[in-house]
């Protein structure tokens, strides 16, 4: 269980490297392709808390996630933040309670964590309460995923 929550942490503090792809040859040939050093880099993360713990769960990203965010923003790694949720509920199987878009500078900026650790410990000294606070977060989580996105053109 605690690797699986690793694994889960790891991923809810910065988006997936490895992006599963499905679809035809129009597709097929943008796999290959790697997101370009120094271009804005979008990803869609979408949290899905176990019913009732979705306030716990905003409350929670609030106090220990959103201010690291923040500092990445200072620093301009991250360009724009935003969050969303739905106004109604959806069937279960495609329910989210939150979607947070994260605009990183560029790819190579949002897979680097190796900024995160020095922000997270410079904004909470207090590291035995943030290591004891952060797990909770990811146990009311049924479902968490990260989506790197793109613009596509309507007009050609």
């Amino acid at each position: 269980m605690s690797s699986d929550l690793s694994i889960r942490r790891a991923g809810a503090s910065r988006i997936c490297a490895t992006i599963a792809l499905a679809g035809g040859v129009g597709h097929s040939a943008r796999a290959a392709e790697r997101p370009a050093e120094g271009r804005p880099y979008a990803v869609e993360c979408d949290y899905r808390a176990s019913w009732g713990h979705d306030d716990e769960f905003i409350w929670l990203c609030r106090k220990n996630h959103l201010p690291v965010l923040k500092k990445l923003m200072e620093e301009g790694r991250i360009l724009k933040l935003s969050a969303v949720q739905p106004r109604y509920h959806a069937a279960e199987e495609g329910r989210w309670d939150y979607r947070v878009t994260i605009i990183f500078k560029d790819a190579v900026v949002a897979h680097d964590t190796a900024f995160d650790e020095g922000v997270r410990k410079e904004l909470f000294p207090d590291q035995e309460a943030f290591k004891k606070d952060e797990p909770r977060r990811f146990e009311i989580l049924q479902a968490h995923w990260d989506v790197p996105v793109e613009d596509v053109a309507l007009e050609e």
